[in-house]
């Protein structure tokens, strides 16, 4: 095994391969308070990538209801109770050596998913789903937790549930590439999609088992697996209609609930991200620290990132998203100037916004919330494609057009 730095979590690591280097890296931001659960974003995936023979139960793109559902069935249940038998007291954030302070999180000293793998045979702590886990990619939706005595109202709610939206992460250090013996699986230098050679690929499932959130799949039909390929002829501006610059993913350009940005970072040799706070996600994930990475625990180093839901209890949102949720939800709910501009270029274009800059605005409204007075400004956010073109341009105070009494009629 190698060392590797994983600033997600504080730390070096041990990984099968060196860190290479990547000069930009795929990333997005998903805001799980705006999610309705329309599936529309799924389904722009499946009709445009998998719904041919053997991909009927394939969504690279999917939007599960926790805490009882999950596809396959029960994914991250099942792969932390194995960690917590491997690394038993160890899989938590209370370490005692010193956090790195290129790490948002803290430190974490449990074992990853490549280090409780060590003495076995395999390179990677996974496990193969059964069949009959990939048959239900709508389980448990829409059911929350039971309602208690008190009601709906936050900070946490008695009764809960919410919406995950999960792609691949395109990781950093994907567990699918470490596992794979066939050297079949690798990572783009220039925007670190991770891809499968399906001419190399020989369906041996190892990445299906090793990827802790199972978005490699297997395809019966042509004996090999598959998985989100990152709409890259649209990252690469080959789309007709993209001018030759970056535009939007399927399933970020559809999603109509406007809780998706997508965005490319400059990375380190290290794979530590390029300072850049002009970089829309850079700024949400390290700078406001409001977007966090799903179970960073396992050691993969995720870049698909997430604004943690407000009314769900603490603990589970912790286990799931790090140390970082409780001061995440404080930012999101009273969210700085700079922040709530921002979060208006949500879904604004479909080029990806690489650059955006707030020009100030009058106040629009003074307001007391929870006993803190808080001024919004009518503030313009402007958003720039990978040219330095402006591409959006939103104010913060939508505007309000009021039709005429009498339209078409006499």
């Amino acid at each position: 095994m190698a060392k590797v730095y994983n600033w997600q979590l504080g730390r070096e690591m041990e990984y099968p391969y060196a860190g290479g280097d990547r000069e930009r890296q795929f990333a997005a931001v998903f805001n799980i308070n705006r999610c309705i659960a329309c599936q529309t974003c799924t389904m722009a995936c499946k009709s445009t990538w998998t719904h041919y023979p053997g991909q009927e139960l394939m969504f690279w793109n999917n939007v599960e209801t926790k805490p009882y559902g999950g596809y396959p069935r029960s994914w991250d249940a099942k792969l932390l109770e194995m960690q917590e038998t491997l690394d038993p007291g160890g899989q938590n954030w209370a370490g005692t050596g010193q956090a790195d302070v290129r790490s948002p999180y803290g430190r974490f000293d449990g074992k990853t998913i490549f280090e409780t793998a060590n003495g076995t045979s395999e390179r990677v702590t996974g496990y193969l789903p059964d069949d009959d886990e990939w048959k239900a990619p709508n389980n448990g939706e829409d059911h929350g937790t039971k309602m208690g005595p008190d009601g709906a109202k936050l900070p946490v709610h008695q009764g809960w549930f919410f919406y995950l939206q999960r792609i691949c992460n395109h990781c950093s250090y994907p567990a699918c590439l470490a596992a794979c013996p066939r050297n079949a699986i690798y990572k783009r230098k220039e925007d670190g999609i991770v891809l499968i050679d399906q001419e190399r690929c020989r369906g041996y499932r190892k990445c299906v088992a090793a990827c802790p959130y199972k978005k490699s799949m297997y395809r019966p039909t042509t004996r090999t697996s598959e998985k989100c390929i990152a709409c890259y002829p649209r990252i690469e501006g080959q789309d007709p209609i993209s001018d030759g610059v970056p535009m939007e993913t399927r399933c970020m350009a559809s999603c109509i609930g406007k809780i998706r940005m997508q965005g490319l970072v400059q990375v380190e040799a290290d794979a530590t991200w390029t300072h850049d706070p002009r970089n829309p996600i850079y700024y949400m994930v390290h700078v406001e620290k409001v977007a966090l990475p799903l179970y960073p625990q396992f050691g993969t180093q995720p870049n698909i990132y997430y604004i943690p839901p407000r009314w769900a209890p603490r603990e589970y949102l912790r286990q799931m998203f790090g140390p970082g949720v409780d001061a995440a939800i404080e930012k999101y709910a009273n969210p700085s100037r700079e922040l709530l501009a921002l979060l208006q270029l949500f879904r604004a274009t479909r080029e990806v916004i690489f650059a955006f800059d707030v020009i100030p605005g009058p106040v629009a409204q003074t307001l007391n919330v929870g006993g803190r007075s808080r001024t919004i400004y009518d503030d313009t956010v402007v958003g720039y494609d990978a040219k330095g073109r402006e591409v959006a341009r939103v104010k913060v105070v939508e505007p309000v057009v009021t039709r005429p009494g009498s339209i078409n009629s006499i």
